[in-house]
């Protein structure tokens, strides 16, 4: 058997702490890579590295795939970022490809007018073009998918985004693409872009930024300046949803009036406006302890609308009733501490601890826990959810820093219980100190000794590329990756037979 050689266990490998995981699919490792890349460094993996393991996978995988994944991570996961470096990684190698793909993912990704300019600073350094004319020689699938996405958009979205500091500029990008308007209303709009001439809309940045510039003779009068600045932008309606969230402490410690405080916490809390913004969870999360420092008689009923708020957006979110038991257990080791981006206050750790809480929210019969070196059960209620991830912050120290994962069946083992799902929220690089105790063989004894009809999903929530358990179907393992409470939609389609990579699939183009 010199060339013939055996298969079995091809796709056993190391992990980032040097212990025995698994191999994922080109396509299954692209799905969780994407829909987990803030692209900032990471505890295991700096931002080039990651971006490096996204083009070696897009060549590895069908164009379609590529595309679909773009939409998916755009529509379904929220991110902005990374759907423009898909679309341009397979402009890169698909530039031919048939039926006008890139063109058509192109004009479906970008849905902000900055998306345009962000697309393009993307493909000047994927192309590793240099000196002044960096953009010449523009793909035509690339250019023609940014045209017809000029036309999404009108005047005041074009103005608030349209960054004079930037390296590429609104006006660069109308020149290179050669959109062609709609309409006359619109040609007015593209030839204002042209001269330089659009005009900067109203906004709460704008209307700030230039109260900010202007000279008090005190502090008292500055309050009150900006005491009315923040009831007029109330009243106006003119602040965005994500604005109220992250202004939340601003409009609280500027004192507007009980009436303006009331309609804030009316339009966090309305389901309607709670679907329209699509926000990510842990957005929701992070306004909550930004309040929870603060000493005002606002403080609780803001708090209460972010409970309401945050149920709102998974009040779709079906659950597991009374004929299912669940254990939920998250991963708070050391690697899980690292903020998701550079900016950011939110970690990994909170986004497991989050997606975790919204599913035992609409769990009847549930049991959470978190492990590192040991693991524990915390009792909370099914009622809160932002309160409970706040608990779980609270106690994350009892348990310790390493990866014992295998301790979540142990216990079940040692216990004899029987569960029918098991939740896992981690970033998957698991090991164990001191044992030879393995997920692996703990996973495979649980499933024959005592409950052999048990689940087991890994939600990814770092996108590493490796499992510390074969994903197999007869063995009832299942890999759900991403941020966004919409992975839930992927643990209903794993509930109706389907896989991960089956739902991205089923995207129309």
């Amino acid at each position: 058997m010199l060339f013939n050689r055996k298969t079995k266990n091809q796709n056993l490998t190391t992990n980032h702490e040097g212990a025995k995981a698994w191999k994922m699919s080109p396509e299954l490792e692209l799905y969780s890579t994407v829909v987990t890349a803030a692209l900032s460094d990471q505890f295991y993996e700096k931002t080039g590295k990651r971006i490096e393991r996204i083009r070696e996978l897009v060549a590895q995988v069908d164009p379609e795939f590529v595309a679909k994944l773009a939409v998916y991570a755009r529509e379904s996961m929220y991110l902005r970022n990374v759907p423009l470096v898909l679309v341009v990684e397979l402009a890169k190698r698909y530039e031919g490809y048939g039926l006008n793909l890139v063109s058509k993912t192109i004009a479906r990704v970008v849905q902000r007018a900055d998306e345009i300019t962000e697309l393009l600073a993307y493909y000047q350094l994927a192309n590793e073009r240099i000196g002044n004319k960096k953009l010449n020689r523009l793909s035509k699938q690339v250019q023609k998918g940014l045209a017809q996405a000029f036309n999404k958009f009108d005047a005041y979205q074009f103005g608030k985004y349209n960054r004079n500091s930037a390296e590429v500029k609104l006006r660069d990008a109308l020149f290179l693409t050669h959109p062609k308007a709609k309409d006359e209303a619109q040609q007015l709009i593209f030839d204002q872009i042209a001269n330089g001439e659009l005009a900067v809309p109203y906004t709460w940045e704008t209307e700030l930024s230039a109260l900010g510039q202007t000279q008090f003779a005190n502090e008292k009068q500055k309050q009150a300046a900006f005491r009315q600045k923040w009831e007029e932008l109330i009243k106006s309606g003119k602040v965005g949803y994500m604005a109220l969230l992250r202004n939340l402490r601003n409009i609280i410690e500027a004192e507007v009036s009980a009436y303006h405080f009331e309609q804030v916490c009316s339009t966090l809390s309305d389901t309607v406006q709670v679907a329209k913004a699509k926000q990510l969870p842990f957005r929701f999360l992070a306004a909550y302890r930004e309040l929870l420092l603060i000493k005002s008689k606002y403080t609780s009923s803001a708090l209460a609308a972010l409970e309401l708020a945050v149920k709102a957006s998974v009040a779709n979110l079906r659950g597991f009733g009374t004929d299912t038991s669940v254990l939920i257990a998250c991963d708070v080791s050391g690697s899980m501490q690292q903020p998701i981006s550079a900016k950011s206050k939110i970690l990994y750790y909170d986004i497991g601890l989050m997606l975790g809480m919204l599913l035992q929210s609409k769990c009847r019969y549930v049991q959470t826990g978190m492990f590192g070196n040991t693991w524990k059960i915390i009792n909370v209620s099914t009622k809160n959810i932002l309160a409970n991830v706040q608990e779980f912050y609270r106690r994350e120290g009892e348990v310790g820093y390493s990866t014992n994962g295998y301790l979540v069946i142990r216990d079940l083992i040692n216990r004899r219980e029987v569960v029918d799902k098991v939740m896992i929220f981690t970033d998957v690089q698991m090991w164990s100190t001191g044992h030879d105790y393995h997920i692996a063989k703990e996973w495979q004894q649980y499933r024959e000794t005592v409950a052999p009809n048990a689940k087991l999903y890994l939600f990814d929530l770092a996108g590493l590329g490796t499992t510390p358990i074969d994903l197999k179907q007869d063995q009832g393992v299942y890999l759900i990756a991403g941020w966004s409470d919409k992975i839930f939609d992927v643990l209903a389609a794993l509930e109706r037979g389907q896989q991960a990579i089956e739902v991205i699939n089923n995207i129309e183009l």
